[in-house]
């Protein structure tokens, strides 16, 4: 194994950054050298301005790295951006311009025309894009790559497999999405306490425009959307961490509960057949417990990075059910844009 390549967290002290910090300290292929924050934070070391919550403490290596100014220059090939939406795109755009590989788990690039909107289990022959990029925005080395919504990232790792096998043309999706999804501190405790509130600003739009993105084809110079009809509603819940969801979906062809039981159950693709390090060994885990699966129970099985799904059943409206389970801040999140770079590294990409 060649020497690990030094790699800079963007927003590092948030909550996002901190699951970043968390997955690449000890990294077999990647090197945490540079840590990136505000002005706030510019300038002192890691440990005394991270209020971590994550775990007891940060890692060992991370405590006295210095945090660098987002104007500061990075000496890292590549950078991973927890920066919240509305402020990452032009320090992505500028980063990308000056020769740095950038995958972003901001929203902001996700819907660009030229812009691989990436789940490796999904569509990693989508990565091809950052060509088309290159040559379209004039960048010699530097591209970006998005991943997905944390609820999209869940969702659409259960209906890949079933839109192969029985093709998907309509689906119906309600979450219940953890307080985490708001970064920290999130939704004021009084607000969320003994209530659900049945609105997130922008995440239906994401779940629904995302999912016909990532199930779609890229045909060497454009993305074509997947043919599929999605309606969902979005729930912030009193959880700290899992995004739960209940699905029902439409098939082209017929299948049964069972069916789609083995379909989901025998899942593998490419991050598993190459042995990346992030990736879950089974994306999607299936429980056939009437009551399963729980956040509290369930939400870090294969380390967080698989989607649990259980509860499948016959629909009478569609034609199957199922609840599909998640954490949001390590495979919705950090977890997809290392597991993202991951791919790249084994494709020669970077």
């Amino acid at each position: 194994m060649p020497d690990r390549l030094d790699v800079a967290v963007l927003g590092a002290t948030g909550s996002v950054g901190q699951r970043f910090v968390q997955l690449l300290a000890d990294h077999p292929w990647f090197r945490l050298a540079e840590l990136v924050g505000s002005e706030r934070s510019a300038g002192k070391r890691y440990s005394d301005v991270c209020d971590w919550r994550i775990s007891a403490r940060p890692p060992e290596s991370v405590l006295n790295l210095p945090v660098k100014h987002y104007e500061e220059p990075l000496q890292s090939p590549i950078v991973f951006s927890a920066l919240p939406g509305g402020v990452a795109g032009p320090i992505e755009e500028a980063l990308a311009r000056d020769g740095k590989k950038v995958f972003t788990n901001a929203r902001d690039h996700r819907m660009d025309p030229d812009v691989p909107l990436l789940i490796p289990e999904v569509n990693p022959d989508h990565a091809r894009a950052i060509e088309v990029q290159r040559q379209q925005r004039g960048w010699r080395e530097g591209f970006i790559v998005a991943n997905p919504n944390c609820s999209t990232i869940h969702l659409v790792l259960a209906l890949k497999p079933l839109h192969d096998a029985f093709g998907i043309t309509h689906g119906i999706v309600t979450t219940l999405q953890a307080a985490s999804g708001a970064g920290y501190p999130g939704v004021p405790s009084l607000d969320l306490i003994d209530n659900v509130i049945p609105f997130i600003g922008g995440e239906e739009e994401k779940i629904e425009r995302e999912t016909r993105k990532l199930l779609g084809q890229w045909d060497g110079a454009k993305f074509i959307d997947a043919e599929v009809t999605l309606s969902a509603h979005c729930n912030r819940v009193p959880v700290r961490d899992g995004h739960l969801e209940t699905v029902s979906v439409k098939f082209a062809r017929h299948a049964t509960p069972s069916d789609v039981a083995e379909v989901l159950a025998s899942f593998r693709a490419q991050p598993q057949e190459l042995g990346l390090p992030t990736a879950p060994k089974q994306p999607v885990v299936v429980l056939d417990l009437p009551d399963r699966p729980q956040p509290v129970l369930d939400r870090d099985i294969e380390g967080g990075m698989a989607s649990v799904v259980g509860r499948i059943r016959p629909c009478s409206v569609l034609d199957v059910r199922f609840v599909v389970l998640g954490h949001n801040t390590i495979r919705g999140a950090a977890g997809a844009s290392v597991l993202n770079a991951e791919l790249f590294y084994r494709q020669g990409l970077l």
